[in-house]
């Protein structure tokens, strides 16, 4: 259903520092950098993070996140441990979200940019 997910960073480099060690926990792989762009892939989907194109500064959508799938609650939980070791903040801890789904286990941060991002597990253990 996609081809890929791009978020607004005002410093790449710093994007990379907490992308790259987060990312990894999930298995997604680094890509190549490109300017102002950091680049990620997992299988066919791909994931970027980007300088504005417009020139303007890199702004949060309101409302607006990117969901990473992990393969289990552990990989939930080193998501966003390894996430607020490397300069993210707290946007919802590793839990049930009965809600969505009695399986469903996930835990939200925000990048250094503010972006929301989250990790989530739908295997009942």
């Amino acid at each position: 259903m996609l081809s890929h997910v791009s978020l607004g960073t005002s410093d790449a480099a710093r994007a990379a520092a907490f992308y790259d060690p987060v990312l990894a926990v999930l298995g997604i792989g680094k890509g190549k950098r490109r300017g102002g762009s950091v680049d990620y892939s997992a299988a066919t989907i791909g994931f970027s993070l980007e300088q504005p194109v417009d020139g303007e500064p890199a702004s949060v959508g309101n409302g607006v996140h990117v969901a990473f799938i992990a393969e289990s609650r552990a990989a939930v939980e080193a998501f966003h441990r390894v996430a607020l070791a490397h300069g993210g903040s707290d946007a919802g801890a590793p839990g049930l979200r009965p809600e969505y789904d009695a399986n469903y286990y996930g835990a939200f941060v925000r990048d250094p940019d503010g972006n929301k991002i989250e990790a989530v597990c739908f295997m009942a253990r």
